[in-house]
């Protein structure tokens, strides 16, 4: 018995000096990732931050923005002006969580002197970084993501500052792309790998950005925004709707629909009045892709929405109202993060404030690129309807502009709070004296997670976290 247990220890000693021989090999593991690379990161940041948006487009701007309406809602409710406190967490902490992994895409490509996916890092980071301000007012960025550095506690910039680095880093990024040199990683999901329509997205984030500041008159914006629309061979931006960023969700994991329930889309909710009132006066195509008509038990009466912020009871509407089209969230589908759309109605307000020339041309370019984004084609006897022939005012290149932005995350709520267009009407039954919120409460739990920070923002916003103090640009 002692021989044999002798014999049989002295096999398992023997297997272990074997096997630590290979110890590190063994550990090495094929399966994950051992190093970084700007290309491993890209994709879900894509991914990440475009889901998110359409979600907050649904959840937030099209409440605000009367697109649509929870139904039946009787009383609260965003549509109504109802802003709870921990409206904005989701944003916030998706936004950071994003903002993060950029940040380590930009170090990544640093290591490796790769210019162009430094230059995408930096647009990436504008993108996400200009919708966190906006939203807010002052938030954390210098210092943001530095927790290995073992900051944190980020202390707040005010959006002054924000945007200045923003703005400072597209320039820097246009700069640094080189159309000669190939993305060497994986293809990427939004552009195809394509480095000139990456460096158009760079720059037509510039334009959006710059126009966001367009009320800060000492900036002069409109002239900025006008020598970087008169010289595209430095400054090429979107020229047609192909170009844009547009991510193409396929419906193959991962790359799939943010809703894992289509049906929920629609669920207990209908169009609102105001934006279903105006594609009805226009005899407009995007009608029957957005939504569904409505009906008075079974039978068709067109399309009909719902007043958002509606007075009295949910039985004053006798008729089943429209709804929104599953189709639109149902793979595959398309999300939008910055359109040719977008971009020729920011040169049609710069011609209409008289700084470039062709102001109805790029006026009816954005309503087609609007109408193309949504796969209908246009017939210019679109044009001739009296109330969609240009008339020359800011008013109406806004309210093309607001169905332009359709579903690209909070725009349509930043651009009203730019300019106050649309005119959207207003109820007896709205809270906050019937008044736009201008911001979002910071998250509920931030003056617990870093009191000294969340004493800066309120501070910088002039001492109340309030969602009708104005942020900078907001003048």
């Amino acid at each position: 018995m002692k021989n044999r247990i002798i014999i049989l220890l002295s096999f398992l000693l023997l297997t272990v000096i074997s096997c630590t021989g290979d110890f590190e090999e063994l550990n090495d593991d094929p399966n994950r990732i051992s190093e970084i690379s700007p290309g491993t990161l890209l994709n879900p940041i894509i991914y990440g931050v475009a889901s998110h948006n359409a979600g907050r487009s649904d959840a937030i701007t099209f409440n605000l923005m009367q697109v649509s309406l929870p139904f039946p809602s009787i009383s609260g409710g965003l549509h109504r002006y109802d802003v709870s406190l921990g409206i904005g967490n989701s944003s916030w902490n998706n936004y950071y969580k994003w903002a993060q992994n950029i940040k380590e895409m930009r170090n990544a490509a640093a290591e490796r002197e790769d210019e162009n996916y430094k230059a995408i890092a930096l647009t990436l980071n504008a993108l996400v970084y200009a919708n966190l301000t906006d939203l807010f007012g002052p938030v954390p960025m210098e210092e943001a993501s530095s927790a290995e550095e073992g900051v944190l506690y980020p202390k707040f910039n005010d959006q002054e500052t924000i945007y200045n680095t923003l703005l400072a880093d597209l320039e820097a990024a246009n700069e640094l792309y080189n159309l000669s040199e190939a993305m060497v990683y994986e293809t990427d999901i939004l552009f195809g790998n394509d480095v000139e329509k990456w460096q158009k997205f760079t720059n037509s984030l510039h334009l959006r950005l710059l126009l966001r500041l367009s009320n800060r008159t000492e900036l002069k914006v409109y002239e900025k925004l006008a020598s970087i629309i008169n010289n595209p061979a430095k400054y090429p931006v979107f020229e047609n709707t192909e170009e844009s960023a547009i991510l193409k969700v396929t419906g193959e994991t991962p790359n799939v629909s943010p809703w894992g329930r289509p049906q929920d889309f629609r669920l207990s909710t209908k169009v609102a009045s105001f934006f279903i009132d105006n594609l009805n006066e226009w005899e407009d195509p995007r009608r029957a892709v957005i939504t569904t008509e409505a009906d008075i038990d079974g039978e068709h009466i067109g399309y009909k929405g719902i007043p958002s912020a509606y007075e009295g009871s949910d039985s004053q509407f006798e008729y089943n109202a429209s709804t929104f089209n599953i189709e639109q969230v149902t793979n595959p589908m398309n999300i939008f993060l910055l359109t040719y759309a977008e971009v020729e109605f920011i040169k049609a307000e710069v011609a209409q404030k008289g700084y470039i020339s062709n102001a109805e041309t790029h006026y009816k370019n954005g309503v087609s690129a609007a109408m193309e984004q949504l796969g209908i084609e246009i017939t210019e006897a679109y044009f001739e309807n009296p109330s969609v022939v240009y008339n020359g005012t800011l008013a109406q290149i806004m309210l093309q502009k607001y169905y332009a932005l359709y579903f690209t995350d909070y725009q349509q709520w930043f651009e009203y709070r730019r300019t106050g267009f649309p005119e959207l009407p207003t109820t007896t039954a709205m809270e906050n004296n019937a008044v736009m919120p201008s911001r979002l409460y910071y998250p509920s739990d931030l003056a617990i997670g870093n009191p000294a920070g969340f004493d800066q923002g309120v501070e910088m916003l002039g001492g109340v976290d309030d969602i009708n103090v104005k942020v900078w640009w907001d003048k």
